[in-house]
């Protein structure tokens, strides 16, 4: 036998798409069968199915360039394919003796990952993959031991160090970048590790700044067909091919969505026919059952990026063997026929049946070549249950950084402060803040929806500019380029997504949500992405940048959709810095620790004191840092004290003067950083007045005083002489009438009425 066999299958090219929906009854039906060399013949039992070619010229296809593989490549393609499935069936069978806890399967997925592995540079390229992808990070070089370390939640798991369940990849070595749960997440990531790259090349000083830079790099990332109907898929195919950014998106279509098939999840059963209006994408469909076919149609693919021409899309029909997971079962949902169809596909079988039919390899051979995986398996397997699990102690780590303290001394320079210049708003000191950081350092990136002053650079000299809705962006386009300050679509989650895969690479985004009233269809990122990444991959990864958000209300016209607060929301979430200054000084010192330091910081600038004439602050110089957890006593006091931050600060403060006039001394504290927050500076100020009010915009219930108020509660309860009183907005929406808006949200009276109720018990 020949050590060389050469498969050759001529593929269609890309064409019109077919109005066939890929089900497993289609991939049953049988098709014309594809062209081989003459040396090849198809497997008459399992026919590889072929997707239907171009309905404008179904008689003139242009061949494709055919791979041309070794018998040593098609054994090593088989190998992997064998490996990957037996790693599957190997956590099963854990999974049955209890020594595992979860298991989910990329069986039937194999070949076309497999191909892609071929295609791609481990180290170079960028891999967001989802948990069907086992087979491809194998061929990245991602070993059995590590995958089974993970399955048993060993410390020693290079993908999450024991945090995450199994098929959540991640391996820093390899830019595998970890991988959550939700569904869709890793899509707009991608976007933003590839926008990276893109911004490089504009930006030639940015070069040794991003991690990893190649200027053939290509972001490959991977989703099931149910993933499709989630709104973060269109949102990055938007931006991909709006900036033609080299990603590839590998669609694994095997039909379903755990029970949900793909006729209910979209219209008229097949995506590519729905994305067949986007510009620059360069779409491509196989069998993905075929790792001959895969691999053809991955190296079109893959190529077309590498050579900067735009994203590629493959569209690869798979099959799903196992049920969805082991805490699923397939037989309630699908009839006995598909399960069947499915059966007589796949990928593993045919390959093998394949390479013995040709004469690649015997069944002799390709029975060693399994012993040899199953040996190997069983021995990784040993040593993955051996290994220890991360000690309880560890999990408070990585939370935040820990090479970066933004609560330490470092970042405190309120001693050495030079204040010069003309008073200035929050808005001129945010804004100034942004224009040094900016200059500064390189890394940093600022965009969001309108913050540009022009995204029409000719218009530029004619027009005054944007700047923002509230001018807080003004001039930094004109001063550092639309590649590194421009808009983005009205899309939150596109922002914040993208966002994080940049921050990644290294860069310092800063991006605003126009209002905090909005960011709702971000909180996904935010909460399930941004805050958990570092943690998650054991300090493998992390995406320290700022997101600015305007908030709250007292605005007389903002009503519902423009007055809303909710810090709570955000203040609950471990891994995420959250900063709510008062003043302009302090909006400056601390949106100037927020990018120097190394977390994810939400920077909270309330509407209402943008432009206030009593929070004006001079400038105090380019290093001005104001450390996270450090409040400020805003006004010392005896008898009684407020804890408060935000637009409830100058409130209180009125309100204390006003009761100065009635013989009460009040002191108020300004928190300043609400996570975390300076419980040594509320524990001093109770213990001194022995009575304490806290007083925010957020509702009564459920709002961020109420922790507060329950920690004093519990801690200091020997140094109280009343109970722990609360003033907030009422449990209900800010309406547009003046007079409801007053009603609802917590006035200067209402502090008062607060302070001598409390002041008199």
């Amino acid at each position: 036998m020949s050590d060389l066999k050469v498969l050759r299958l001529v593929k269609k090219s890309e064409g019109d798409l077919p109005v066939k929906a890929f089900t497993a009854e289609a991939v049953a039906e049988p098709e014309p069968k594809p062209a081989v060399t003459p040396s090849i013949k198809p497997v008459s039992a399992t026919p590889i199915k072929s997707f239907p070619g171009s309905r404008k010229q179904p008689q003139k296809q242009k061949p494709q360039e055919q791979p041309n593989l070794s018998r040593e490549e098609m054994l090593e393609i088989f190998r992997m394919m064998y490996l990957s499935r037996r790693l599957d069936d190997k956590e099963i069978q854990m999974k049955g003796q209890n020594r595992i806890f979860f298991q989910i399967s990329g069986a039937g997925h194999e070949a076309i990952l497999v191909a892609a592995g071929m295609c791609l540079k481990p180290g170079h390229d960028w891999f967001y993959p989802y948990y069907r992808d086992r087979a491809l990070c194998l061929q990245l070089g991602m070993t059995p031991l590590e995958m089974l370390l993970e399955s048993v939640g060993a410390e020693a798991d290079p993908n999450s160090h024991g945090r995450q369940m199994p098929s959540h990849w991640g391996h820093k070595k390899l830019n595998i970048v970890s991988q959550s749960s939700p569904t869709g997440t890793q899509l707009l990531q991608a976007v933003g590790c590839a926008e990276a790259g893109y911004r490089v090349k504009l930006i030639r000083e940015l070069k040794k700044l991003v991690r990893g830079f190649h200027n053939d790099e290509v972001v490959y990332v991977s989703l099931g067909d149910g993933t499709t109907s989630e709104g973060e898929f269109w949102e990055a195919l938007n931006t991909a091919c709006n900036l033609k950014l080299p990603v590839v998106f590998l669609l694994e279509d095997n039909g379903y969505a755990i029970s949900v098939p793909v006729e209910v999840q979209t219209a008229g059963g097949d995506i590519s026919k729905l994305i067949s209006g986007f510009p620059n994408l360069y779409r491509q469909r196989c069998d993905g059952t075929d790792p001959i076919e895969s691999l053809a149609t991955m190296r079109r693919a893959v190529d077309n990026c590498r050579k900067n021409r735009g994203p590629s899309f493959v569209h690869a029909k798979v099959i799903r063997p196992y049920s969805h997971s082991l805490s699923d079962d397939e037989k309630l949902y699908r009839g006995e026929a598909e399960r069947v169809s499915d059966a007589e596909h796949d990928p593993l079988k045919r390959f093998g049946a394949l390479l013995v039919q040709e004469g690649i390899a015997d069944q002799d051979e390709l029975q060693k070549l399994k012993d040899i995986v199953d040996r190997d398996i069983n021995e990784a397997a040993d040593l993955a249950l051996a290994s220890p699990q991360p000690t309880p102690e560890t999990v408070l780590d990585f939370i935040y950084s820990p090479s970066i303290d933004p609560t330490g001394p470092e970042f405190d320079t309120e001693d050495l402060l030079e204040l010069s210049g003309n008073p200035g708003t929050m808005v001129d000191l945010i804004n100034r803040c942004l224009h040094t950081e900016m200059k500064r350092d390189q890394r940093v990136i600022v965009f969001g929806e309108d913050i540009a002053d022009c995204s029409r650079e000719e218009s530029l000299g004619q027009v005054k500019g944007k700047g923002g809705v509230f001018k807080v962006t003004a001039n930094l386009q004109r001063e550092f380029g639309s590649a590194r300050v421009f808009n983005t679509p009205l899309a939150e989650a596109n922002i914040v997504g993208r966002a994080i895969g940049m921050a990644t690479r290294g860069l310092k985004p800063v991006v605003e949500i126009q209002f905090f009233d909005y960011i709702w269809p971000a909180y996904h990122q935010i909460r399930n992405e941004l805050a958990l990444l570092r943690w998650r991959s054991g300090n493998e990864f992390s995406a320290p940048m700022v997101i600015r958000v305007p908030i709250g209300g007292y605005l007389k016209g903002g009503a519902i959709y423009h007055s809303q607060s909710g810090v709570s929301l955000f203040t609950q979430i471990p891994g995420l810095r959250v900063v709510y200054p008062s003043n302009a000084l302090d909006a400056n010192g601390l949106l100037r620790t927020s990018i120097r330091c190394d977390d994810p910081v939400m920077f909270f600038e309330h509407k209402h004191l943008y432009r206030q004439a009593y929070n004006k602050s001079p400038y105090p110089g380019d290093d001005f840092m104001v450390p996270f957890g450090k409040a400020k006593t805003v006004r010392e006091g005896a008898d009684l004290s407020i804890i408060t931050y935000g637009a409830l600060v100058q409130r209180s403060l009125v309100a204390a003067r006003q009761a100065e006039q009635q013989g009460v001394n009040v002191e108020i504290i300004d928190l300043r950083t609400l996570n975390p927050y300076d419980w040594n500076a509320i524990a001093e100020s109770v213990k001194k007045t022995s009575r304490v009010i806290v007083a925010h915009e957020d509702t009564m219930s459920w709002g961020y005083g109420a922790e507060i108020a329950a920690r004093i509660s519990s801690e200091l309860f020997e140094c109280l002489d009343a109970p722990v009183r609360r003033v907030a907005a009422m449990d209900t929406f800010v309406a547009y009438a003046p007079q409801l808006e007053e009603a609802i949200l917590p006035q200067v009276g209402d502090v008062l009425k607060a302070i001598m109720e409390l002041r008199g018990y």
